[in-house]
């Protein structure tokens, strides 16, 4: 599968998925091997749609899709895998917000000054703010990806085409100030100032060179606890198949990983602590229960041949069976669900997160992971 994913992040139709990079992410070859083998007219649910990639699968398949998640990260990037427009648009919304005489609130703090040049923040700050008081189009929910996807990264060993806006920093995720600063001075890296309109082309061509036919519009992605059913309200049509991998137990700093880009869509310009979750991490027994919760949901809204296809894993610092959590939660189901096929997923490490780009490594990563067929008892 791990060959087969790269192949396809090659193919320009499904560049894409690649608008902002994330490192929670499972490979677009999952969802599309799945929904290719699945009949035509159904209707896909991913109720932990992190960063859209099943949401994304079945666009390329003219399959109607909703996604739910708790991360406004993660949803800004899902909507603009739904959203119908051109490289002309989104470039022309780049050019109007820069040439406005728009007076952005630009944050002031060491990690700031040592992040960015001052004219590039100053311009990132202003594509903030016009985003922000602009109206949701399908224009504006790319453009923001995009921007989200340029905003921190490696330098280029070409000064002149730059890829990224930030001075040396991960891609996938952002790491913490005080951190960041230490190794900006130890390596003596000063920001480079960027004109942020050559990252932005750039990734326009990339990512923009297919179409979308998809019957599925942004607004089917929500930023939305899955565990409430009050908000499954926004699906009109029966649920026929879900494709999802919940959080791990343990895993919960999704916002905080990410905490430059909550800055971009409107967060505080430090990290915002505060947990964010669509499911409990007391214990094992909590956690079981709240995926609980999100499996009945998806049962009160499904129609009578309902499948579901869910990756699951765990960490090695969490001492606690996943493959037990997962079915448990099943069991504690009001629905008759039932595993009737599981596999070796191997294995995922949030240290991909390429967090040896800032010189440090994670110490907390995934273990095996699993994916589980279930359907209902008839």
């Amino acid at each position: 599968m791990g060959g087969a994913a790269r192949s396809l992040s090659r193919e320009p139709r499904y560049k894409l998925n690649a608008v902002c990079p994330y490192y929670t992410m499972f490979p677009l070859e999952f969802p599309l091997t799945i929904l290719r083998q699945a009949p035509k007219g159904l209707v896909v649910f991913d109720p932990f749609c992190g960063r859209g990639t099943t949401n994304f699968a079945a666009q390329t398949l003219g399959i109607k899709s909703y996604g739910y998640d708790s991360s406004p990260i993660a949803v800004a990037i899902a909507k603009a895998k739904l959203a119908k427009t051109s490289a002309s648009e989104v470039l022309s919304l780049m050019e109007e917000i820069l040439e406005t005489d728009i007076d952005p609130e630009v944050p002031q703090s060491e990690f700031w000054a040592w992040a960015f040049h001052t004219e590039t923040l100053r311009a990132i700050s202003k594509l903030r703010q016009g985003l922000m008081d602009s109206p949701e189009s399908d224009a504006s929910i790319m453009l923001r990806a995009i921007v989200m996807g340029c905003l921190h990264g490696p330098l280029n060993k070409v000064v002149t085409n730059p890829s990224y806006f930030s001075n040396q920093m991960p891609r996938t995720f952002a790491s913490k100030p005080d951190y960041s600063v230490r190794y900006w001075k130890c390596k003596k890296l000063k920001p480079r100032q960027i004109d942020v309109r050559i990252p932005i082309r750039k990734k326009v061509a990339l990512v923009l060179g297919g179409s979308n036919d998809s019957l599925s519009k942004f607004r089917n992605i929500q930023c939305a606890d899955s565990r409430q059913y009050s908000n499954y309200r926004s699906i009109k049509e029966p649920i026929d198949l879900v494709i999802t991998s919940p959080p791990y137990y343990g895993m919960r700093t999704y916002v905080q990983d990410q905490w430059l880009r909550y800055w971009f869509i409107g967060g505080p310009p430090s990290v915002a602590y505060e947990a964010t979750d669509q499911v409990a991490h007391l214990s094992p027994a909590d956690f079981s229960v709240s995926l609980c919760r999100v499996w009945d949901n998806i049962y009160n809204k499904a129609s009578e041949q309902v499948r579901m296809v869910i990756r699951f894993g765990g960490l090695s610092s969490r001492r606690a069976d996943y493959d037990e959590i997962f079915r448990d939660s099943l069991e504690q189901s009001a629905a008759d669900w039932y595993v009737y096929y599981s596999r070796n997923a191997g294995s995922a490490s949030k240290g991909r997160r390429q967090a040896d780009v800032m010189g440090g490594r994670t110490t907390t990563r995934a273990i095996e992971e699993r994916d589980y067929f279930i359907r209902l008892y008839s």
